[in-house]
Parts: structure tokens; sequence; C-alpha cells
């Protein structure tokens, strides 16, 4: 897929941050939170660290770094491209991007009619939607 169809997609910034992480902790997953202890905050753990779901929905991969949703959350972000970036902060208290200064956010954008159709016909968690 380009990256205008890309459920998910890093910045720079962000890209160098998880290679940062990556080489500190190993391979990373992210998971993006659903606003319960950090906020609505990607939070990014070691592959395997988080308990991954049949009910959470996976993006894509930032950098070789899955990424994942609840499919409830799913249901409201669908219309959405997730844009991570990286600003000045403390991360969420369960990320590896705690304690660096810096912390992972989600931005977003809606993807377009002609986008949405488009993505609408792919899969989700391997399955047809």
């Amino acid at each position: 897929m380009n990256d205008a169809l890309d459920r998910v997609v890093a910045t720079d910034a962000a890209l160098q941050m998880i290679a940062e992480l990556r080489g500190r902790h190993g391979p990373l997953m992210f998971f993006q939170s659903g606003g319960c202890c950090d906020g609505s905050a990607p939070m990014c753990y070691p592959a395997g660290e988080f308990d991954v779901s049949e009910t959470d929905v996976y993006l894509g991969n930032l950098d070789c770094a899955p990424f994942y949703m609840g499919l409830e959350q799913f249901a409201y972000w669908e219309h959405t491209q997730l844009i991570i970036d990286v600003v000045a902060g403390n991360g969420g208290m369960f990320s590896l991007d705690n304690g660096t200064g810096r912390r992972f956010l989600t931005r977003s954008r809606l993807f377009t009619d002609e986008e949405f159709r488009l993505l609408s016909t792919l899969t989700v968690n391997g399955r047809e939607k």
C-alpha cells in the first residue's frame, strides 16, 4: 500500500525515535491506547509484551513494529489515517518512550471518500471486512 492508504504512518521524528528505542529494547510493537491511564497515546512496548486479543485490529507497521488498536475504538477511527509523531513531554507510564523527554503523539486525517472506499475492500486482521 502507498502512504496515502496506510492506516498508520510515522513522521521522520517518530521513525528516529522508534530506531532509538529498538536499539535499546529490541523489536517493538505499538497499541493505540483507548484513553484509560495514559489518555489516547500510542503506547510502545517490547514486541510480545502486550497481549493482543482477537478483537484487536492490526493497522500496519511502523518501521517493522506492528501497530494495533482495539476493535471498539477502531469503529470510531476507521475513517482516519493515524499519523504517529513525537513531541516534547513525558510518555505513557507503561510505554517505552517514558523517561526520554519525548513522547509519541497520534495525529490524524480523514480519508477521502475514494480512499475509504478502497480501504473498505481490504482486510482487517487478515480477514475480509
